[in-house]
């Protein structure tokens, strides 16, 4: 699939089908995370990979009940942590979200590609999900997604968007 393609087509999925996601797929959305980009190439990420039914129904609870979170055969909790950076100067201990923010993307837009469905999560309660999964304290969680193939047509074109010249400017603000 062409690259743009992935990019014009990646919606947010609600809907999944129960179907398996061979290894070999997860294997490749896996990688694209793994080798993102990261301010240093510190990586201060942390993919936790969720299978287990019950567990999957605790996390879409403490993630406000969204329910069909725990439809998808996956789900993918991204974590990170304090790289003792301060970012921009001003972003401390939370620069991390940045990188783990990049390596999230490639990992949703690597499933688009495999014809697997995503919806980044951003309303949860970090420290239920770390509850619920053992994260570690001094490591927060920054997204979630389920990980699936999608019920019915689940890639479209997107709807609007700003113009261009809303969104770019040139030389200056």
């Amino acid at each position: 699939m062409d690259f743009y393609e992935v990019i014009r087509t990646r919606r947010s999925i609600r809907s999944y089908r129960p179907d398996p996601i061979p290894e070999e797929a997860l294997n490749r959305v896996l990688e694209a995370a793994r080798i993102a980009p990261s301010g240093s190439n510190r990586q201060p990420w942390k993919f936790v990979i969720v299978k287990d039914d019950s567990t999957k129904m605790q996390l879409a609870r403490a993630c406000g009940n969204q329910g069909f979170i725990a439809t998808a055969p996956v789900v993918v909790v991204a974590c990170g942590y304090d790289i003792k950076w301060n970012r921009g100067g001003y972003m401390g201990p939370m620069s991390m979200l940045v990188d783990v923010a990049i390596a999230f993307t490639h990992l949703i837009l690597a499933a688009r590609a495999e014809g697997l469905g995503t919806c980044w999560i951003g309303a949860f309660d970090n420290d239920e999900v770390k509850r619920i999964l053992a994260v570690p304290e001094e490591v927060n969680v920054v997204a979630i997604t389920p990980l699936g193939y999608p019920e019915g047509e689940g890639f479209t074109e997107p709807g609007w968007r700003k113009p261009i010249s809303e969104v770019v400017s040139v030389d200056r603000f």
